[in-house]
């Protein structure tokens, strides 16, 4: 059974999504919370598998509620997954560097939506690959700073390397292993080596990594 966190500061949305969860057989809600900061004591205190979080909430926002509750669960059970008006919200991509395991719009269908959930609660991620490209080209084009080299980076092998900066320039594992000449299979045995050796929760938190420490430049897709 899917445990589910409700974080939205109007009530009506939190009714209906709701509605929605109980009527799936392997899900349940937990626990609700209108703003970012229960939120995060919530997350922290009853541990759901999953928070649908939304972006923007008075006093602590969603940004800061995945940021607080991803430093707090040590063991990395709960994900996070942001809910948004906009695709390209400004907030997200911080969001994402905070440990969000991806976003959806708030008009996502309900059997999307629920499609969704069991994504991100295996650890896997709900960021179509033309979104990642998008969020690429917005935002770390733009960046904070210039790349931070990771020593992490020095643990991977030349092909998980290959790997990661296909992945980090959106394709999705099919892609990969058109790119490759491999399996779907090897690709995703590769991307599952790299999220061990470099200490992330999915390939979202990889598309973040493979830019900000520099092993690919920004805007480069071919």
């Amino acid at each position: 059974m899917i445990s589910v966190l409700l974080a939205d500061d109007q009530a009506l949305v939190r009714t209906g999504f709701r509605m929605i969860l109980e009527n799936a057989a392997d899900m349940r809600v937990v626990g609700e919370a209108a703003d970012g900061a229960q939120a995060a004591r919530t997350a922290l205190a009853v541990h759901p598998d999953i928070v649908l979080m939304d972006i923007r909430m008075p006093d602590v926002d969603g940004v800061e509620a995945t940021r607080r509750i991803c430093a707090g669960d040590r063991s990395a059970r709960t994900r996070v997954l942001i809910l948004t008006t906009f695709d390209l919200d400004e907030y997200v991509y911080a969001a994402l560097r905070a440990g969000a395991s991806g976003f959806l719009l708030k008009d996502t269908l309900a059997d999307d939506l629920l499609s969704a959930i069991r994504v991100v609660v295996r650890g896997e991620a709900v960021v179509a690959p033309t979104v990642t490209r998008r969020l690429v080209d917005r935002y770390v084009t733009a960046g904070d700073g210039p790349p931070v080299p990771s020593p992490a980076a020095d643990t991977l092998t030349d092909r998980e390397r290959e790997v990661l900066g296909l992945v980090a320039r959106g394709l999705s594992n099919g892609e990969v292993a058109a790119r490759l000449y491999v399996s779907e299979g090897t690709v995703k045995t590769h991307v599952s080596r790299v999220l061990t050796k470099l200490a992330l929760r999915d390939r979202v938190q990889a598309v973040v990594y493979a830019y900000e420490s520099g092993l690919i430049r920004a805007g480069s897709h071919d």
